[in-house]
């Protein structure tokens, strides 16, 4: 049933050997190629026959008249024209079929923009996306099965094959009041989330929380069942040799807070690593010794609005998705989010989003400050926006449903190599607005496609432009809001949706990474290691 495998790296293309006789299982065998330096590689398999059926995101089974995509936690199944299931032995890497080509199977690892990193660099922290280093180690060789009868496949969540719904909270806006709001708001509703906190009180705002003003407080999170992580060391930059120190010599308030997400520009931050006076080895050092090992990467997959919700589903993620979920906006306001999600998410190119950040500086100089010599560079960056823009309404048939290239892969929780070490790197769907995002169709959504979110959220954000947020008022929850909490707490507690802190959900998905399958001479799919996950059969 296999014609041929093949070895792809960016520059060469080798043949692999196979069994052809064997009748249950063929290993892909390539320990005679050096792979150390290679840090992205595809295999490429040819079948005989047809691939007729692809095992889902939501654990269906789907044609292939559309690309399709099954990333490490998602099942690696396919069934042939003639019938046949065929089954990955590990989770490692991306399945990808292409609708043009339905005999052939890309076992990808580490494709471009299936693990981006931010990197900002200069004196101008110009936004730069690379790619994660990674190491080729897999627990057994690539090995495809062909059970007799049935499949198996993983459940993503603790509750067997339900949905995720993970917050982890920025407290840029963070005060001991609202603080003691949000979490009895939260208690109440019976929802964790993984929450932020700046350790040193160091803010233009004097009423910014902080850990060592609000210890006691930010321990009751704790006891109440959230998970606490850095966000950065303070709200406000310090000089850049105080930031350094800051960061080389603060003390961990607590044995177990693994998880670290940027704030701003801090000089010690992850994505600020290129422009670091710390070497990479330091860098790391200074995490390990602190139990730190989830990082964010500053990436958003798109931001969520009535329809889009899901990080493993791509059609979440493009402009027609977006724009039917903002098609209650009136026209300038619509315009205005379709214009900078087509920037920010469709091209994500920095040029553009700098020249689009130009415009807008520029047009207020000229409209509002009378500066005249802001006009033409207002003129030249407005008509180079425009183009591109207008490229994607030339071509809106086929550009509304491309997905996102920082989406196109789901890359929710990937690991990264800073310079030796080995770091968890979590990418997040932009949560602004409750009233939407967690409406009632919304978590119906979720929960029927099985889906996972990872929300960047910022409970406390008082500004009033900012729709459908927490609080309507000062020091009250918005009714909506409470409304739609309180609909997830109740599937939560249902078990139709799992509600993990981001570091439960890591230490549960670690298991995908050492699971391994294998078959019995009568065709039978088992697995062959002992791991702590959900699984049934698939037929």
């Amino acid at each position: 049933m296999i014609k041929s495998v093949s070895l792809l790296t960016t520059s060469e293309k080798h043949n692999i050997p196979f069994e052809k006789n064997q009748k249950h299982k063929i290993v892909i065998d390539f320990n005679d190629f050096n792979l150390s330096k290679v840090n992205s590689f595809d295999i490429e398999i040819v079948f005989s026959e047809s691939i007729a059926q692809f095992r889902n995101h939501d654990y269906t089974w789907v044609n292939c008249n559309e690309d399709r995509i099954a990333n490490e936690y998602c099942p690696k199944i396919i069934r042939l024209q003639n019938g046949q299931l065929v089954q990955a032995n590990i989770t490692n890497g991306i399945w990808e079929v292409n609708k043009k080509d339905s005999f052939k199977l890309l076992w990808r690892f580490n494709p471009e923009f299936a693990g981006s990193i931010t990197n900002y660099l200069g004196h101008s922290n110009r936004k730069n996306i690379s790619q994660s280093n990674k190491k080729n180690h897999f627990p057994e060789r690539l090995t495809l099965l062909f059970p007799e009868n049935s499949a198996l496949e993983f459940s993503r969540s603790k509750y067997p094959f339900t949905a995720i719904a993970c917050f982890t909270d920025h407290c840029d806006f963070d005060t001991k009041e609202n603080l003691e709001q949000q979490r009895a708001f939260f208690k109440d509703n019976k929802v964790k989330v993984t929450k932020g906190f700046f350790l040193n009180h160091y803010s233009k705002r004097s009423n910014n929380a902080s850990f060592q003003n609000e210890k006691d407080e930010l321990l009751k999170w704790k006891e109440d069942g959230h998970e606490l992580c850095y966000h950065s060391l303070s709200q406000s930059l310090k000089s850049e040799s105080e930031s350094y120190e800051d960061f080389q010599n603060f003390v961990p308030p607590l044995n177990n807070i693994k998880v670290w997400i940027d704030h701003g520009f801090q000089p010690y931050n992850f994505s600020l690593l290129k422009n670091n006076t710390l070497s990479e080895k330091d860098f790391e050092e200074n995490l390990k010794c602190k139990n730190i090992n989830v990082l964010w990467n500053y990436i958003d997959s798109g931001v969520s609005t009535t329809g889009v919700i899901n990080q493993f589903n791509t059609k979440h993620f493009t402009l027609s998705s977006f724009l039917k979920g903002n098609k209650d906006l009136g026209l300038v306001k619509k315009m205005q989010l379709m214009i900078k999600n087509i920037i920010f998410h469709y091209y994500n190119d920095e040029d553009m989003i700098l020249k689009y950040k130009n415009t807008a500086g520029n047009f207020k100089k000229v409209i509002f400050q009378k500066k005249i010599k802001s006009f033409f560079p207002f003129v030249k960056d407005f008509l180079s926006l425009f183009s591109c823009i207008f490229s994607v309404i030339l071509c809106w048939k086929s550009a509304k449903n491309k997905p996102y290239k920082l989406a196109k892969y789901s890359p929710v929780v990937f690991k990264h190599i800073i310079q030796d070490e080995e770091f968890y790197i979590f990418q997040t769907l932009e949560m602004l607005d409750f009233q939407k995002s967690l409406s009632k169709q919304n978590i119906e959504d979720l929960i029927n496609e099985k889906g996972v979110f990872i929300a960047h959220t910022y409970f406390s954000v008082p500004m009033e432009y900012h729709r459908g947020k927490l609080f309507s008022s000062e020091n009250k929850i918005d009714q909506k809001v409470s409304e739609n909490f309180k609909i997830l707490g109740e599937k939560v507690q249902n078990k139709e949706i799992w509600n993990p802190t981001l570091s439960e959900l890591i230490e549960y998905w670690n298991d995908f990474e050492k699971a391994i399958f294998d078959i019995e001479p009568n065709g039978s799919v088992f697995v062959s290691n002992n791991i702590d996950l959900q699984i049934r059969h698939v037929i």
